[in-house]
């Protein structure tokens, strides 16, 4: 389905899929995308049947390669807005994973895209670049990019505007896979799916504790990580798991 003209919505096997659809203009952010895709989080969010989201983009050549820099030059756009775009982790909270599968360049916009998402796969042909240096504008949006790249790296990417290859930030960790693109699709399906079918209330808080160690030391991790999972051991997910384990079956979850 058409979420707008410039995003699309699928759901396979509880993964609901937004695909940005602007292919002739590499997938571009218009007024189209921002609402196609706050659409998107809002479906995955209230959709009790879809558990884990992918992103993408359409075509072999961009993931998303940021702002309509014609649109931005005809508004005389300034200072963005907060909550100009749907950005996961800042102006839209979700609390089930997501995805990015990057199937060719992620400059600015598209790299926050990439970067706002939990996990990441990438076609060989992907490039990820902050290239705001390069136009004038800014990258605030870049700050988390200190607890996933390198001091020095960070600095490389957003001084320079260079743009990383996909074998480079996977050695860095900042991506999970790199494929070949008609294997894109599928590998982002096969994690999403293996997550899909975890014990959801363990996913949930599992992606919590990785958020709120980057924003603790040590020891306040820790103690704040034992009430987290509190309610998932208190769960009846949590008697399902080993019960079906025992009975050498597929668990049925609840959620609950």
């Amino acid at each position: 389905m058409n979420l707008t003209d410039e995003v699309r919505f699928e759901v396979v096997d509880g993964v609901g899929i937004a695909t940005i659809d602007r292919p002739e203009a590499r997938n571009a952010i218009n007024a189209g995308v921002i609402e196609g895709l706050r659409r998107a989080w809002q479906r995955l969010a209230e959709d009790d049947t879809l558990r884990v989201g992918i992103l993408t983009g359409s075509g072999d050549k961009a993931f998303c390669a940021g702002m309509d820099l014609k649109v931005a030059a005809a508004t005389q756009l300034r200072v963005p807005p907060r909550d100009m775009f749907p950005v996961l982790g800042d102006v839209v909270k979700l609390d089930k994973p997501v995805i990015a599968a990057v199937n060719g360049v992620a400059y600015a916009g598209g790299f926050l895209f990439a970067q706002m998402c939990d996990l990441c796969v990438a076609s060989e042909n992907a490039l990820f670049g902050i290239t705001e240096a390069k136009v004038g504008r800014g990258m605030p949006w870049a700050a988390p990019l200190a607890h996933m790249l390198p001091q020095r790296v960070m600095m490389e990417l957003l001084l320079t505007g260079t743009p990383m290859s996909a074998q480079r930030a996977h050695a860095l960790g900042y991506v999970n896979a790199v494929v070949p693109l008609a294997q894109l699709r599928e590998t982002a399906l096969a994690m999403a799916k293996t997550i899909a079918a975890n014990a959801p209330l363990t996913v949930k808080a599992a992606r919590e504790l990785v958020y709120l160690s980057t924003e603790m030391g040590r020891s306040a991790a820790l103690r704040a990580a034992y009430p987290l999972f509190e309610s998932v051991y208190l769960s009846d997910d949590a008697q399902e798991g080993p019960r079906a384990f025992a009975e050498k079956r597929a668990p049925q979850w609840t959620g609950r």
